[in-house]
């Protein structure tokens, strides 16, 4: 029996012949995990759940989930998942009661579980507001209210805290880690927000440019802080900077105007810095990143 609530292998997909959008993806989630699918926007997240979750027809590589290939058990494994993906399907002319009351009846489980879940996602107190009046935040509560309506042990949101304000996004975290705590669902967010991922999830998966760049724990990601370290130099000259540096045999990037290298010894940066100031450029922050998991992510992205 496998530890894991979904494994994928080689998973690749493509909407042509020339754009490849996931390449070989090796996805495992532990059974009681609460998974953060990061990447930035673009990097192929909403992709891969939609192919784990049925939404989109597989081209190559293998899903399962509990164990189970999805391809074959397809109808049982769906009754075990809870999915919001973009937005959620909804009637607005009908209220939040309303809508619950129809998938519970598709779901055929208790009307008891209505009133429970709307409190779970602060709806409770909506009465006959019609969903077409909810705000962008009050209908991705709402989703993710329907997508705990049947109890599913596997709950997949696609970027959950959109629409939220600050509030709704601390209730939606509490929200999360309740529901991976009290009942024992499993959970994958996905996200392009380091920060919001770091407080909930236990494991992390980070996806960019359709290519996993890192799987594990948090405290395995955490632990490439050192990795991750490197330095800032700003001056009044971009090109002659990248020049010397390069005639030290050492690798830069720029961003916003800046030139970014790796962490290198003082008696290096000493050196950079006098050949700068001795060719005349003027040499006005040079400063070490420090090594928080902002500073992890980026460097495995432009790995």
């Amino acid at each position: 029996m496998t530890n894991n609530a979904v494994e994928t292998h080689k998973l690749s997909h493509a909407f042509s012949k020339r754009e490849y959008v996931l390449r070989n993806i090796h996805i495992q989630v532990p059974v009681g995990a609460i998974y953060g699918f990061l990447g930035p926007n673009g990097a192929g997240k909403t992709t891969t759940l939609r192919l784990i979750t049925g939404l989109l027809k597989k081209q190559a590589g293998e899903i399962s989930i509990f164990g189970m290939p999805f391809d074959k058990n397809r109808e049982t494994l769906l009754r075990k998942l809870g999915v919001l993906i973009e937005s959620p399907s909804v009637y607005g002319h009908l209220t939040a009661v309303e809508n619950l009351a129809l998938l519970q009846k598709v779901h055929q489980c208790p009307e008891t579980r209505i009133p429970e879940v709307l409190h779970w996602v602060g709806l409770a107190n909506t009465g006959r507001k019609k969903v077409s009046q909810f705000s962008l935040g009050m209908k991705q509560r709402l989703g993710i209210a329907i997508a705990l309506l049947h109890s599913p042990s596997l709950l997949i949101l696609d970027e959950p805290t959109n629409g939220l304000d600050p509030n709704g996004i601390i209730e939606m975290r509490a929200l999360l880690a309740a529901l991976n705590k009290e009942q024992g669902i499993t959970i994958i967010i996905s996200s392009h927000l380091l920060a919001e991922i770091e407080k909930t999830a236990t494991h992390a998966g980070i996806i960019h440019q359709g290519e996993m760049m890192f799987q594990g724990t948090m405290d395995e990601l955490k632990s490439k802080q050192k990795e991750a370290i490197h330095i800032v130099l700003d001056t009044n000259d971009l090109p002659g900077t990248m020049a010397v540096i390069h005639n030290n045999d050492i690798t830069c990037t720029t961003t916003e105007g800046k030139v970014i290298i790796p962490a290198v010894s003082r008696q290096t940066i000493a050196a950079i810095t006098q050949q700068l100031v001795g060719k005349g450029i003027a040499v006005y922050e040079v400063s070490p990143v420090k090594n928080d998991l902002e500073a992890i992510f980026i460097s495995l992205i432009n790995h």
